[in-house]
This record gives C-alpha cells, structure tokens and sequence, in this order.
C-alpha cells in the first residue's frame, strides 16, 4: 500500500480552504496540520477541513515530521521568507503565485530547494487545468498554424475593499499584477515565450498600489494584448488566433471549463468540467513529482518561474511600481 502523502498549509484563507477541498478529495493524500499566526483561526480550519494538527505558529508545522509537503497561501510578501523556512525544515513546497514578489527572490528559493533536494514548485494552477492543457497541445502540434495574436484579460471591482489589505496595500506587494495581471502575462509566456519587446500603461489606487494595467507583448510574428485591473469586471475570455484558425478558452479562463477550437470553417466546442474546485491538478502534479523523486516539474520548472517573474519584473520598471520589499 502506497504511504499517502502528508500535507500543512499556512495562511488559511478562502483559497486555502477550497485548496484543503480538493485535497480531501485525493485518496492518496492526507491534510496533516495547519498553522495560523492565530491559533483559534488554525483549530478553527482544521476541524472545517479534517485537518489532524492545528498550529499557533508557522514553525511548529515546518517541524512536523508527519508533514511531508507544505502549501503556502499567505499574503505575497511572506511568500519568499516562508519557503525558505519551510525548506530549511526539511519540507517540500508548494507556494501560491507570485512564488516571490520579484526575479531574485524566486532565484534564491530556487537555489536553496537545490541545495536541500528538496522539491519546490510555483502554484500557479491554471498551468495544470486540462482545457488550458490541451488548447496547447493542439496548437504545438500545429494544428491551425503559427500564433499571430493573443489576447487575455482579468478584472475584478477591489477598490471598495480595505486599503491595507493585500490586494491595495504595496506593502503586502498589493496591486492587480501580481495578484492577477500574473495569468495573463503567464498566458502569453506559455504559448509565445518570451517577448522582444513590452509596452505597458498604468493608473494607480490612493495607496500607491497599481489598480489597472494594460500591456502589449511584442513577438517577431506575433503580439499579446494583457490587462488586470480592480476597477471593473472584464470579460475574461482568453483568445488565441493563429493562421488558420483560433481557440477561445471560456470564461473565466484561468480555470476554465472549456474552450471554443475554430479550424478553418469547422467549430468545435469542448467542455471539460473541473473536479473539485480546479485545485485538485496542480495537487496531483506534486504528488506525481514527490513519488518520482522530482525536485521540481517539467510542466511548471523553475526555469519558468524565473522567467515569469523577469517578466513581471520588466513591467513593474515600466509601469513604475514599486513595493517597500522589493
């Protein structure tokens, strides 16, 4: 009998609690213990979500010898600080977008997971939703041609909420690119790699925090057009034309349900309903590393964190956006 694979969490939130429902919807993983700053919030979680252990303090967990990988979903600030902790705990990671707040931070996580053995991966789940999966398979192969314009986009009203929360805040690395604006750029890098040239534009919230951004990734034969914003809901729709035809990945788009494929004249619609809340591939990635002995995956590297947030990184120089921390 396979040993199931033991799990902590930290930073128990709204996407941590759907990240602990999908886990218990994996027979081969369990959800060991939790940990909060606060340890009537920790017993809290983990008698909602059949949690073993709940914690006061981040590093009780990461001394838990039945905790065989951490999930990080703390304010992206933290995010750097908290792995390097967990790794040096012994612990395996899973960390939420952005794994760091810029390229050197990611850099240095990446080098001490290396210097441990120990894996480490950027939770970044839409990489691993299954319509966004085989929209690039079919277009890696070629199927409808070369890629000549992407589009994507995610918007949401925020700025009614509270300033010094982590979505407004510069101090908790707040604004709609890191929280948001990360899926579109990671859209683009993943069908077209890494562009010659960005264009971007800004406005910015009372705090400092960038509150809408549009970019334009500039190809050799293709362009990408980006926006994040929390000024207003957007569509969402991601498109991806190529010479002969198109796919249109279905609303929300970074974890969709599935996709519109157009070749020539013939249309195809494909719906792909996620299990679980759309957590539960990205879980089952790590797992799959883990049993194999991987340090890292071959569908989301380091190699590709780093690269994303070199991106990010142009753009905040562009765009002017700056956080206390870096």
């Amino acid at each position: 009998m396979i040993k199931k694979i033991g799990w902590g969490i930290i930073g128990l939130g709204n996407i941590a609690g759907k990240f602990a429902g999908d886990l218990a919807l994996l027979s081969e993983a369990t959800l060991v213990a939790v940990a909060s700053r606060d340890s009537d919030k920790a017993l809290r979680f983990a008698e909602e979500h059949g949690a073993k252990k709940a914690y006061g303090s981040y590093e009780a967990l990461f001394e838990d010898p039945e905790v065989d990988v951490v999930y990080i979903a703390t304010p992206h600030s933290f995010h750097q600080a908290q792995t390097l902790a967990a790794l040096e705990g012994g612990k395996n990671v899973l960390c939420e977008k952005p794994l760091g707040i810029n390229a050197s931070e990611v850099r240095q996580m990446t080098a001490r997971a290396a210097e441990k053995g120990l894996f480490l991966m950027e939770a970044l789940w839409s990489r691993f939703n299954p319509s966004i999966q085989q929209v690039y398979s079919l277009i890696k192969k070629g199927e409808i041609g070369a890629i000549s314009y992407l589009r994507a986009d995610f918007s949401f009203p925020a700025l009614d909420r509270d300033p010094q929360g982590r979505l407004l805040n510069p101090a908790l690395a707040g604004g709609s690119l890191l929280d948001i604006g990360i899926y579109p750029v990671f859209l683009a890098y993943l069908f077209l790699g890494v562009p010659k040239e960005i264009k971007v534009s800004a406005h910015f919230h009372t705090t400092g925090a960038e509150k809408q951004i549009a970019m334009i990734f500039d190809y050799e034969e293709a362009m990408a057009v980006l926006y994040s914003g929390f000024s207003s809901h957007s569509e969402m729709k991601a498109e991806i034309s190529c010479e002969s035809g198109s796919a249109l990945l279905n609303p929300r788009w970074h974890h969709t349900e599935g996709f519109q494929w157009q070749k020539g004249e013939e249309v195809q619609k494909v719906v792909s309903p996620l299990k679980g809340s759309g957590y539960i591939y990205e879980i089952e990635e790590v797992h799959r590393c883990l049993r194999a002995g991987d340090r890292e995956s071959a569908l989301w590297s380091w190699e590709d964190s780093l690269a994303l947030h070199s991106l990010l990184d142009r753009i905040r120089a562009l765009a002017d956006i700056h956080f206390p921390a870096g």
